[in-house]
């Protein structure tokens, strides 16, 4: 069984078509050395300090090849330390060495993106600015690693295009302004979708709010036109912060005001966290 946020969503699709991706017809090395089933046990080692997403992932890979058992005390949101043994797998040894990448893969990922995300969490402490995530995800990867974001302390910004109105510059060239696309989105919408607009400077600031947008997304603005814009918006809109987004400029930019500010940096260029299959042996 799935978990959590993971367990709302048909995640085996997902994963057998990563198993598929690495065994095409057959793992040859395995079925050679293995040509019959015999029971056998490996350990799951941390090899990095970070926070750990993606255990019932990880475990779910294995069971979509054969019955396996896995014994662990963790759980998605947990330090790790290096040298950590996070769990114990069992289970036909030709399924525990066909699906070791692929499991693993999912894990590391995972859990590098939660770590990345908790990390900069821990910046945005004592403030009153939220830290969301983006639509550059990996191709077949966002359920994924938005949730891992979720993990990590972060908040899933929309999963999708269906998820909520976000008029960016290409949608108002293509509809000639923010006036324009903001109408034509409260007419073909339904009323209880909120409208978001990007904006890139002070005119387009006004014009949004004077348009009826409900949040304002200051795109790549430097920190003192920022904060010009959070005060001409007030209480009239939320604001979002969304460009040029990395640790060390948080700080600065929740002292700017925003309520929001989506880092790419946290789905597109996270580091994994290390882990290993070790220790394999008969039973």
């Amino acid at each position: 069984m799935l978990d959590g946020f993971i367990n709302n969503i048909n995640v085996d699709e997902h994963i057998l078509n990563a198993i598929k991706e690495d065994i095409t017809s057959e793992d040859v090395t395995t079925m050679a050395i293995m040509k019959e089933k015999q029971q056998g046990e490996v350990q799951l080692i941390c090899k990095e300090d970070g926070i750990l997403a993606g255990l019932s992932v990880f475990r779910r890979t294995f069971e979509l090849l054969g019955n396996i058992e896995m014994q662990t005390s963790y759980k998605d949101g947990n330090e790790v330390k290096k040298g950590e043994i996070i769990a114990s797998i069992r289970g036909d040894i030709r399924v525990l060495l066909s699906g070791e990448r692929t499991a693993l893969n999912y894990l590391q990922r995972m859990s590098g993106i939660a770590s990345f995300t908790h990390e900069l969490v821990e910046e945005l402490k004592g403030t009153k600015t939220t830290l969301l995530d983006t639509r550059k995800t990996t191709p077949g990867m966002r359920v994924f690693e938005k949730y891992a974001v979720k993990v990590g302390g972060g908040t899933n910004h929309r999963f999708n295009l269906t998820d909520g109105v976000l008029i960016k510059d290409n949608h108002i060239g293509a509809a000639g302004s923010i006036t324009a696309a903001v109408r034509a989105c409260k007419a073909y919408a339904p009323f209880v979708r909120k409208i978001e607009v990007e904006v890139e400077n002070l005119d387009m600031v006004k014009e949004a709010l004077e348009a009826g947008a409900d949040i304002i997304m200051l795109d790549n603005m430097d920190l003192e036109t920022m904060k010009q814009a959070v005060v001409l918006i007030g209480d009239r809109a939320q604001t979002e912060c969304s460009g040029n987004v990395n640790k060390e400029r948080l700080k600065a930019i929740a002292a700017a005001g925003v309520d929001y500010v989506s880092c790419g940096a946290l789905t597109h260029s996270s580091p994994i966290l290390d882990f290993s299959l070790k220790h394999l042996k008969h039973i």
